[in-house]
């Protein structure tokens, strides 16, 4: 019994440490899902701009960014980039931000989910504005399939900014899972999007991707909130 109770411990010890995100040398990019109950989405979409709009202030951030996802109003993730590890941490200790995770409590109706990644495949581009379609997609396969995974995003990134009507298209990675990745984008309407579904290299990537997949593909449309 001891043993075990022994082995326990120490699987929760080595799991805790896994959680537990490294420094990551230079921008650190994190993405932020929120869901609110649907009586507090009024309340919780002002929450969540005033959150955004403090967090803009803050030493070393360079975007940060609320949308909404498009048929779910409860539904918003924040994007945002910070210049680097120690501007994040401090935005983390910042009043703002306790306070507006306090607050939110209120209102949400899930945990606050918190992914920070390093910036694998980016490239500077304008904020999403008007009638432009955000993409979130979180990747998810087994650590054996990191590696493979890792130049087909970055390939998928490369040929996808070449589409037309294409905004942003970063690959990012998680920074205590590795073999994990949050792909972000925009595009200048529907239209733009709907055409990039179809070409040859985006379906080429979900070929290849689909038989190493440790979860669904999990592609979420949004709007920009301003």
């Amino acid at each position: 019994m001891r043993r075990f109770l022994s082995a326990l411990l120490l699987a929760i010890a080595f799991a805790a440490i896994a959680q537990t995100p490294p420094a990551i040398e230079g921008p650190v990019y994190v993405a932020t899902y929120l869901e609110l109950v649907p009586a507090g989405i009024s309340e919780g979409s002002a929450l969540l701009k005033q959150y955004r709009d403090a967090g803009r202030k803050d030493a070393g951030n360079l975007r940060m960014e609320l949308v909404q996802e498009a048929g779910r109003a409860s539904r918003f993730a924040l994007l945002a980039v910070w210049a680097d590890q120690k501007a994040f941490d401090a935005h983390g200790k910042a009043a703002h931000t306790t306070q507006f995770r306090d607050k939110l409590k209120a209102v949400h109706a899930a945990p606050y989910d918190e992914r920070v990644h390093s910036g694998m495949a980016v490239a500077a581009k304008d904020a999403p504005r008007g009638a432009a379609v955000v993409v979130v997609t979180h990747v998810d396969v087994p650590p054996p399939f990191k590696d493979t995974t890792v130049p087909m995003l970055q390939q998928l990134a490369e040929a996808s900014r070449k589409d037309a009507g294409n905004k942003r298209f970063e690959a990012l990675q998680q920074a205590n899972r590795p073999n994990h990745f949050t792909v972000v984008e925009a595009w200048a309407d529907r239209k733009a999007y709907e055409s990039h579904v179809l070409a040859d290299h985006t379906r080429q990537f979900r070929d290849k991707l689909g038989p190493m997949s440790g979860a669904l593909y999990d592609e979420r449309l949004f709007k920009a909130v301003n």
